[in-house]
């Protein structure tokens, strides 16, 4: 039992940090703690492969495809890579292959991993016809415009036996002379500036507007062909090469070499060389170049047995701990920020670095004045390795201490038994998490108040129109047409969302309300076992347990958050807005009022998204086809709706707009 929650504990550690930084784009820890975290959940399920999960971060890639782009299926799972950290893991890697090989010397295709953003591109008879992220590794999102504005990318191949599909595989990044003028642009122009290269390039290939992305410093290597038609050639490093013979470009530091030592080389002279490299990097990549051999050695779930990225270690430099100060974040946690005497490292100057938390204090034994090495681990976020306990001076250190209550408003804080993580209480009420608490409020999976996106509630809580989620309901016309690009009809919109998200089901609620670890799955499981708010409010821990997927850590949280009164003030003001949820009575799926009817979508829409519309109609019972037919019942219809459109109308089938289509959902 303990081992099964300790997996569970770090699965959705890293989905946190997976949806920060896939989706958000907004890493939250250096790759080396994801690294560290990924390898003990791995050892974890390798022991205990019973407790291994098909939804385990290590049998999928990265984020979730953002809703505003269309999705794309990828027709071959974009894989990810496994990481060795050290040159034994890296002879093991080569050894497994070798076992698979007729060879004891085989050779590799060696390339430097990139830090940018993986995509995949397809041509048709030679012209670029699409472009995708990786997203999921099986579903991307649609960045083909954007993707066409790179500078150094060809819109149609050159050469001779061009294939009739081809898609290529690779990295879109941000060279670093560009990065550095578009942070100084950004920082002219008052705004926030990128965090590194990485985000950047991640940001700006994410832009809606595409005249965005031709003006960011973009650029692309191919790494891998995906599908294709035709006949390649059996060597990874030569399709490679004939890639770059088509025009594509590629990176003059991929080779192809032979036997162990030759692969360690190219490693210490590229680690060497990195500094003076034009674009980021963070590893080598290893690929088996024979690929018939990649076929036999095949893959696990989310990567390639015949491919690995060696990482470089991380960057470290030495300072002085000049202060110690409490942040508050989005969720709560209190991480304890040293603040440093500046230092160069990684390529920038670090004047802070995270302690994490208590235990970590404890466990480096840091006092403010201390002598430390810092390491930038994964060029993200700064922190302490190491304390030159040598170099310390009794009369000029003092002890950390941590506060007893919010820094930032005044509430208990917790730290449930087990978690190294201390938080406030406050999740409903604290400024410092205010903005996250609303915006979590209002998504799709939550209350799905359309219109009411993060810039807004940034707006509304800056200009201190809001401050929990029960005062969006108290918002007026008003007050919103006052806001900055804000107009009436906007505001009108909007005020109607509000209205139209009173009506709810309790499990939405419950998941609205943002309580620790109460994910979808854990809300709809509360709803259905306590029926009622007040019967989930005044539930001990120990009942809160027998509810299926809660555990004692989730059961301390739901109890905790239910005896704060911040938080049941703004939990009574939501329902007296008129927050609430009528029973639902399960039909079967014969009941369904549009069992049998079969709907397709065209166009773009203004109120809901495309797959919004789907998801509800077949909640209804109806089919929701790709291609409209003699069959087709009704056509929903939105603006710049094309020949699925003038189809419908030849053959006299039914045609709705959006209007029309609120009016059905909201009447069935």
């Amino acid at each position: 039992m303990r081992i099964q929650k300790e997996i569970q504990r770090l699965s959705q550690q890293l989905e946190n940090y997976n949806y920060q930084y896939y989706v958000l784009d907004e890493p939250s820890v250096p790759d080396a703690e994801y690294d560290y975290i990924f390898q003990q959940l791995l050892i974890l399920e390798k022991e205990n492969p019973t407790l291994l999960s098909a939804n385990s971060p290590t049998q999928k890639v990265g984020g979730l495809a953002l809703s505003k782009f269309e999705q794309v299926t990828h027709q071959k799972p974009m894989l990810s890579l496994d990481n060795v950290f050290e040159a034994q893991a890296l002879k093991d890697f080569m050894l497994r292959a070798e076992d698979k090989s007729d060879s004891h010397n085989i050779t590799f295709c060696i390339e430097p991993k990139l830090d940018g953003l993986a995509v995949s591109i397809i041509y048709k008879e030679g012209l670029l016809i699409q472009a995708a992220t990786r997203g999921d590794g099986k579903t991307g999102e649609n960045v083909t415009e954007n993707v066409k504005t790179i500078k150094n990318l060809p819109l149609k191949l050159r050469g001779e036996n061009i294939p009739p599909l081809l898609e290529v595989r690779g990295e879109v990044f941000m060279l670093k002379a560009g990065f550095d003028k578009l942070n100084k642009k950004l920082n002219d122009a008052g705004e926030k500036p990128f965090v590194n290269p990485r985000n950047a390039a991640a940001g700006s290939l994410r832009q809606l507007d595409s005249k965005i992305a031709a003006s960011r410093p973009l650029a692309f290597y191919c790494y891998a062909v995906g599908v294709f038609e035709g006949e390649l050639t059996n060597s990874q490093f030569e399709r490679i090469n004939q890639l770059k013979a088509w025009g594509l470009p590629v990176s003059d530091e991929v080779k192809q070499l032979t036997g162990e030592q030759a692969c360690l080389d190219y490693y210490q002279a590229i680690e060497k060389k990195r500094p003076d490299l034009a674009y980021e990097i963070d590893g080598v990549v290893y690929k088996v170049d024979n690929i018939t051999l990649q076929d036999k050695l095949g893959f696990v779930a989310r990567a390639p047995r015949w491919a690995t990225a060696y990482k470089f270690p991380a960057e470290e430099a030495v300072t002085t701990v000049e202060n110690v100060e409490f942040q508050v974040g989005r969720t709560g946690a209190i991480t304890p920020v040293a603040k440093l005497k500046p230092v160069f490292v990684g390529g920038v100057t670090v004047s802070n670095a995270t302690l994490h938390n208590k235990d970590e204090i404890k466990r480096l034994g840091i006092l403010i004045g201390d002598v430390v090495i810092v390491r930038r681990a994964g060029d993200v976020i700064p922190q302490v390795a190491r304390v030159l306990v040598e170099k310390r001076e009794s009369q000029k250190t003092e002890k950390i201490i941590f506060p007893v209550v919010c820094p930032v408003c005044a509430s208990a804080l917790e730290r449930i038994e087990g978690e190294a993580t201390i938080r406030c209480t406050g999740g409903l009420y604290c400024g410092a998490q205010r903005k996250e608490a609303i915006k979590h409020f209002s998504s799709r999976k939550a209350l799905d108040i359309d219109g009411l996106g993060n810039k807004l509630v940034e707006l509304l809580v800056d200009h201190k129109l809001i401050d929990s989620p029960a005062h969006l309901f108290d918002l007026t016309a008003t007050q919103l047409s006052s806001l900055p690009r804000m107009g009436e009809v906007s505001a009108k919109k909007l005020l109607n969302s509000l209205q139209m998200s009173k009506k709810t089901t309790l499990a939405r609620f419950l998941y609205s309300l943002g309580i620790r670890e109460v994910g979808e799955a854990t809300a709809n499981n509360l709803a259905n076992h306590y029926k009622t708010i007040d019967a989930l409010k005044g539930a001990s821990i120990e009942n809160l347990q027998s509810v299926s997927d809660v555990g004692e850590i989730v059961a301390k949280h739901i109890y905790y958050f239910f005896r704060q009164t911040h938080n049941i003030d703004v939990l009574n003001q939501l329902l007296e807005a008129g927050i609430h949820w009528p029973e639902i009575i399960q039909l079967a799926v014969s009941d369904l009022p549009l069992t049998g009817q079969i709907f397709v979508i065209t166009g773009s829409f203004n109120v809901m998204a495309r797959s919004d519309i789907k998801s509800a109609l077949q909640d209804l019972g109806a089919k929701v086809a790709g291609s409209v037919s003699k069959k087709t019942t009704t056509v929903i219809a939105g603006e710049a709706a094309g020949s699925k459109l003038t189809k419908a109308q030849d053959l006299g089938i039914e045609i709705m707009d959006e209007d029309a289509l609120l009016i059905l959902l909201n009447k069935k």
